[in-house]
Parts: C-alpha cells; sequence; structure tokens
C-alpha cells in the first residue's frame, strides 16, 4: 500500500494557482531572453539543486564551485569525497534533466536502480549494494545520534513489491496536479527507502523528474532541492517527515506534507523569478557598459559571472563563449588590465574576481537581496 494523496484544500488551492501562475510567467520570459543568459542560468539553478541536496546529506560544497566542477575545473578546493560526491550527483541529475521531453518514456525499476547506481556505484560495496534494492534492515538516525533511531523502514522483504507498486502508480494516469504528485513521488520513495543509502537524494530527485515530465519548465526552474537545502528549511524538512511515525504507516492524512511541499514550490518560484530579473538586470547593464567603454561583447558573459556569482575562471569563461584556450586567456588578461577583473591564485587554480574599475551601479544590482513572503500565513518562510 502507497500513501494516498490528500484532498486539498482552498488555501491550498489558492497557492497552487499563484505557482502555476509564476512558472508560467518565468516561462515566457525566458523564451524571450538572450540564448547565452538563459543558459547562464540554466547553470546556476543546476549547480545550487546539486550543492544543496548534498548538503543535506553531509557533503558540503559550495555552489560556485560545483560550477567550476561542472565547467570541468580540476583545481577547486574541495575535499576528494565531496569532489567526487558532487560529480555523481551531476552525472545523475544530468540524466533526469534530459529525460523531460523523451517520448517513449516510462518508469520502471530498471531505471529507478540505474539512476541509483549513477548516484551511489562508485560507494558500491557488497554490503552496501548500489543499483540493487537493499538486502537488510535500514534505519534513519535521530540528528546524527546513531544510537537514536527516527524512522524504521519496511523489511527487505517488502521492498521488490513496494516499489512495483510504486513503479505502476508512477505510470498510471492521475488527475492529481503535477507538482502535487511529484511531492506524493518523494514521500513515497523516501517512506520505503529501497536501497542502502542515497535515498534523500533519490526521493528527491525524483520529485525533480516527475516535475520535468510535466513540461512547463525544464527541470531546474522547478526543482525545490535549493530550497530543502537552507538550513531552517532542511530543519523543518526533516520535522515534516518525522511527522509520518517511527515505521512506515501509509494508511495516513498527509496534508501537512503537501502543505510543506507547496510552500517550497512557491517560495523556490518566488527565488527562482527573483535571480531571473536580478540576473537578467546585471547583463543588460553590461551590455550597455560593454558598448560604451570598447569591450567585446563576449566579455559581458565573464563580467555577468563576477557580478552575480562573486567569480569566475576561465574554463567557465571558455565554455560559456566557444573561445580557444589563448583567446579567453587574452579576454581575461585584457579585462584585468582595464582594472574590471582582479585575479586571485596562479596557474591552474587562479579565478577572477571584480577589479577596482568595475562598475559600482552593476555590483549594487546584482548583489542586492531579495525578501520571500509566505504563501501560508503561517507558513516557515
Amino acid at each position: 500500500m502507497l500513501y494516498p494523496a490528500p484532498v486539498l484544500s482552498a488555501a491550498d488551492g489558492q497557492v497552487l494557482a499563484e505557482i502555476d501562475e509564476m512558472r508560467h510567467s518565468l516561462r515566457h520570459r525566458l523564451q524571450a531572453g538572450p540564448a547565452k543568459w538563459v543558459m547562464g542560468l540554466r547553470d546556476f539553478l543546476t549547480a545550487d539543486a546539486v550543492a544543496a541536496s548534498n548538503t543535506i546529506e553531509g557533503f558540503r560544497v559550495s555552489t560556485v564551485d560545483v560550477q567550476d566542477l561542472m565547467a570541468g575545473e580540476r583545481d577547486v578546493d574541495v575535499s576528494d569525497e565531496n569532489r567526487e560526491e558532487t560529480l555523481a550527483y551531476l552525472r545523475m541529475m544530468t540524466y533526469v534533466q534530459s529525460l523531460h521531453d523523451v517520448p517513449d518514456f516510462a518508469y520502471s525499476k530498471g531505471l529507478l536502480n540505474s539512476l541509483h547506481w549513477m548516484l551511489q556505484g562508485h560507494r558500491h560495496t557488497r554490503d552496501k549494494v548500489a543499483g540493487q534494492w537493499r538486502r537488510g534492515s535500514v534505519y534513519v538516525t535521530d540528528g546524527g545520534n546513531r544510537r537514536s533511531v527516527a524512522y524504521t523502514a519496511p523489511d527487505a522483504a517488502e521492498v521488490p513489491r513496494l516499489m512495483a507498486e510504486l513503479v505502476e502508480w508512477l505510470n498510471a494516469d492521475c488527475s492529481d496536479h503535477p507538482l502535487v504528485r511529484a511531492a506524493m513521488a518523494h514521500l513515497q520513495l523516501v517512506s520505503i527507502h529501497p536501497w542502502p543509502d542515497g535515498n534523500g537524494r533519490m526521493s528527491r530527485s525524483l520529485q525533480t523528474l516527475v516535475i520535468s515530465r510535466e513540461g512547463v519548465l525544464a527541470p531546474e526552474f522547478s526543482s525545490i532541492e535549493a530550497w530543502l537545502g537552507r538550513s531552517q528549511n532542511t530543519w523543518s524538512y526533516y520535522l515534516e517527515l518525522k511527522r509520518r511515525g517511527a515505521t512506515y504507516r501509509p494508511d495516513q492524512d498527509v496534508s501537512s506534507w503537501i502543505r510543506f511541499n507547496l510552500t517550497a514550490y512557491h517560495q523556490q518560484a518566488q527565488a527562482v523569478q527573483g535571480e531571473a530579473s536580478r540576473s537578467a538586470a546585471v547583463w543588460d547593464l553590461l551590455l550597455s557598459f560593454a558598448g560604451s567603454a570598447g569591450l567585446d561583447e563576449r566579455m559581458v558573459s565573464a563580467l555577468h559571472d563576477v557580478a552575480v556569482h562573486d567569480r569566475v575562471r576561465r574554463a567557465r569563461y571558455e565554455q560559456a563563449e566557444g573561445l580557444t584556450l589563448q583567446q579567453a586567456q587574452r579576454d581575461l588578461r585584457d579585462l584585468v588590465a582595464a582594472g574590471l577583473l582582479e585575479p586571485v591564485g596562479r596557474t591552474r587554480a587562479r579565478y577572477y574576481t571584480e577589479g577596482p574599475r568595475f562598475p559600482e551601479r552593476v555590483l549594487e544590482v546584482a548583489r542586492t537581496p531579495m525578501t520571500l513572503s509566505r504563501p501560508y500565513p503561517d507558513a516557515l518562510g
């Protein structure tokens, strides 16, 4: 038996309508935006989601470091373990993102196990198998105390049946709103806990995959992983899962879980809209500045990274603009000579921050924080 989706309240319906409106508005804005700007925003949101989801599991790599790893940078100051976990999650999430428009797509146990192998294959052992259902008991500890168990997952013998039921449910026609269905998919998978490890990230990734199959927005614009990764929200996430009880009890009302997820969707949509507005404003200001300063327009992407993400590396700039190594190096040297960039570090580990002549107005717009509103009067925000 799986958790049944609850009946939405009038307040839930209103919040869901507001989320839909924000998402459709963002879709039209992205369709009208410059391709390079849209791609840069997509890369940032992907990196932010990966960094946040890994942080929940204790693997700490900043969003800007994830961006550098995405660009193929080798000299990023992260531990070997964090690098490996980040690259594994990136590979898995890249595949999840690519499935959004596959015409003959279907969920299957093989697909879910393959995604798990991408995530956990580097940790595969005889005792902790990757890409296969667990063979023994699994417990979720309470607050990191290994002797205090917050949740005991269903018996291993029940996992194949429960996962078959989940796959059937995922493939079935359903009248539930896709965002509600995605939230329920997350809850179903994390509660079954079918693998020895990686269940949290897999459940959040399944939620993203269900959203992406809806087709309104590319998955990186709808994932709530970045929202969940903020410390206060992570704590609330654990508390909400804890409400479900210490054992698998799918015959319960999960209205609070849906309300929690609708809050996450709403605030993440606000955050993405704010990021898009800020990023677009910075891009336009830099285009104008580049024209007046006699800079090549392609240099805008390097200056934009510095303004919005605090730094740029040569490899990321080279990749974003399709340049040769020599062209990228020459452009960055010219920007340093003009006082617009400041190099930090040497040789391959070097990156660039704003120089003394970087336009102040651009930095002011880029670094003005935004405030998120609460969709429910008593919701965390």
